[in-house]
Parts: C-alpha cells; sequence; structure tokens
C-alpha cells in the first residue's frame, strides 16, 4: 500500500491487489487457531507489526535514496550499523562477560551473521531494485511454504488439508 503512494512505478492494480489479498489470507487461515491477540501478547503483536511496517520503509527508503548504490555496499553498511547498535545492547542484556560460548556455537553464530544473514540481504537487495517492492514483498510468502516442506522433511509434521489449502491460497497470491 505504501508503494502506491511513495513510488513512480508501483502502483497498486487489480490484480496485485488481488494476490496480496489471497497470500495474505492463507497466512491468517493457516495460523488462525493460533492467532489470538490479548492482554499478555499485545505488546508483542504491536512490535510484529511495528517490524513488517518498518520493514517495507526501508525497502521504500531502498528504492528511493540508494537505488544507484551498490548491493554490497548497501549489505555490508545495513550489516555494520546493526552490529554497532545492537552491541551495547548485547553488553546490557546479555552480560557476554558471564557467558562461556562452546567453539561449535560460535561458528554457528558467525556463519549465521556473515552467510545466512548477508546472502539474504543481498538478494533483498537484487530482487527490490529489480521486480521492486511489490514483488518483493510477495516473495515473503515464500517463507511459509518452505517452512511447511522442511517442517514435514526433517521435523516430521503433519500436512493437514488446512496446511495445503493455506499453501494453495498462498500459492496463487504470488
Amino acid at each position: 500500500i505504501l508503494a502506491h503512494f511513495f513510488t513512480k512505478n508501483e502502483k497498486i492494480n487489480l490484480i496485485k491487489s488481488a494476490g496480496v489479498l489471497i497470500g495474505f489470507s492463507g497466512i491468517v487461515f493457516l495460523f488462525s487457531d493460533s492467532i489470538l491477540i490479548n492482554k499478555g501478547n499485545f505488546t508483542s503483536a504491536i512490535l510484529i507489526l511495528c517490524g513488517s511496517t518498518f520493514y517495507v520503509i526501508g525497502g521504500l527508503l531502498t528504492l528511493k535514496k540508494f537505488s544507484n548504490k551498490r548491493n554490497e555496499n548497501f549489505t555490508a553498511s545495513i550489516l555494520i550499523w546493526g552490529s554497532l547498535l545492537l552491541f551495547p545492547i548485547c553488553f546490557f542484556v546479555e552480560q557476554p562477560w558471564n557467558l562461556s560460548p562452546r567453539l561449535d556455537s560460535t561458528i554457528s553464530l558467525l556463519y549465521l551473521g556473515f552467510f545466512s544473514t548477508g546472502l539474504a540481504w543481498l538478494l533483498r537487495f537484487y530482487i527490490l531494485k529489480r521486480n521492486g517492492l511489490v514483488f518483493q514483498s510477495q516473495v515473503a510468502y515464500l517463507i511459509p511454504i518452505f517452512g511447511v516442506i522442511l517442517g514435514f522433511i526433517f521435523l516430521k509434521e503433519a500436512i493437514t488439508s488446512k496446511v495445503i489449502i493455506s499453501l494453495i491460497a498462498v500459492i496463487i497470491g504470488i
């Protein structure tokens, strides 16, 4: 919705609107039995909404202000600034001087930070610059599809008719 108002070439039309609504409806249907907002989790629900909003605003700013920058430079900048901002919070909250992490967990943390997160941000900016914000937001609908598939393969989770209906709606929405 924000892309419609703040970009020149990302206008929402009937097909895009239908795709977003059908895909989102599939996600809501998939998690409908566990979507309960009450006093205990209201703050969490607001923070999730804020996170999603800032994710879109970040995409808009990328398109408007940084579209002429290289993906590698922009990704490195985001990761460095994010680390610098979170580092003091980590010291305050986690008190790392009291921890004694194993080598394998430290290597896993470094791998997730540099490769998985770095690669995901590179792909995000590539898709964003090449295909636009609306398409990039629709790509996010692939996450639950792969979550269900990987959950079935590795965790032996059941695939029910509700899951199949939800995933069909997500695929149609994409």
